[in-house]
C-alpha cells in the first residue's frame, strides 16, 4: 500500500504544480502566441521540475511513475504485475484530483481561472493534437524505460534526465496540446474545467497509452537482451 501512496501523493504535487504554474502564468487558457513564450518555458519548467522532485522523493518506494502511460509503458515490459500497474493507475488518477481540487480551491477564492486542463491549441485539429499526444508520450516513455534500465539506465540520474526530458517535451508539445503525456494529469482538470477540456478528454487519454505502448515496442526491439 506504501508503494501505492507514494504514486497518489506524487501525481498530486506534479499536478498541483505544474498546472498550478500554468494557471498563474496564464498558459492554460492559451498558449499559442509567441508572446507567450515566458509562461510556455515557465510551465515546461514546472512539470519538468515536479518529476525532478518527486523522483528523489518517492522513487525508492515506488519507482515514481507519477504517469499511467509510464505504468503502461512498464507494465508491458514486464517490469511491474498487472495487479500493480492497476492499482498504480487508480491511485495516480485519485493524487491527480487531489492536486485539481486544491488548485480549484485556490482559483476559486483568487482572480485566477482554470485548473490548467489540456486542450488543442488554436489552429490545431483533433487529429493534430492525438498524432502530437501520441509522438512525445513515445518519446517521453522511452526516455524512462531507457534510463531506469537496471543493466542500461542512468542510475541516480535516471530522475533528473527524466525530468529534463518531460520539460523538452512540454516546449515542442505545449503549442499544440498544452502537453498531457499523462492521462492522470488530464482527467482531473478537465472534469474541474469543462468545456472543452471535457469533450477533448479522450485524446489526453487515448493519445498517450498508444504512445507508451509504441515506447514499449521500440525499448524491447533496441534495449532487451536477446533470449
Amino acid at each position: 500500500m506504501k508503494k501505492y501512496l507514494a504514486e497518489m501523493v506524487g501525481t498530486m504535487v506534479l499536478v498541483l504544480m505544474g498546472c498550478g504554474v500554468a494557471v498563474s502564468l496564464n498558459c492554460s487558457s492559451n498558449c499559442s502566441e509567441v508572446a507567450n513564450a515566458g509562461t510556455v518555458i515557465g510551465t515546461s519548467l514546472a512539470f519538468g521540475l515536479s518529476v525532478v522532485a518527486m523522483a528523489y522523493t518517492i522513487g525508492g518506494v515506488s519507482g515514481c511513475h507519477i504517469n499511467p502511460a509510464i505504468t503502461l509503458g512498464c507494465l508491458l515490459t514486464k517490469r511491474i504485475s498487472v495487479k500493480d500497474g492497476l492499482m498504480y493507475m487508480l491511485f495516480q488518477v485519485i493524487g491527480a484530483f487531489i492536486g485539481s481540487a486544491l488548485l480549484f480551491v485556490l482559483t476559486e477564492n483568487s482572480s485566477l481561472e482554470g485548473t490548467g486542463a489540456n486542450a488543442c491549441q488554436e489552429g490545431v485539429s483533433i487529429m493534430g493534437g492525438l498524432i502530437a499526444e501520441i509522438i512525445f508520450t513515445c518519446v517521453f516513455v522511452l526516455v524512462v524505460l531507457g534510463t531506469t534500465d537496471s543493466k542500461k539506465g542512468a542510475g541516480n540520474f535516471a530522475g533528473l534526465a527524466i525530468g529534463l526530458s518531460l520539460v523538452l517535451v512540454h516546449l515542442v508539445c505545449i503549442r499544440y496540446t498544452g502537453t498531457s503525456v499523462n492521462p492522470a494529469r488530464s482527467i482531473a482538470p478537465a472534469i474541474f474545467q469543462q468545456g472543452d477540456a471535457l469533450n477533448q478528454l479522450w485524446i489526453f487519454i487515448v493519445g498517450p497509452f498508444v504512445g507508451a505502448a509504441i515506447a514499449a515496442g521500440i525499448w524491447k526491439i533496441i534495449g532487451e537482451e536477446k533470449a
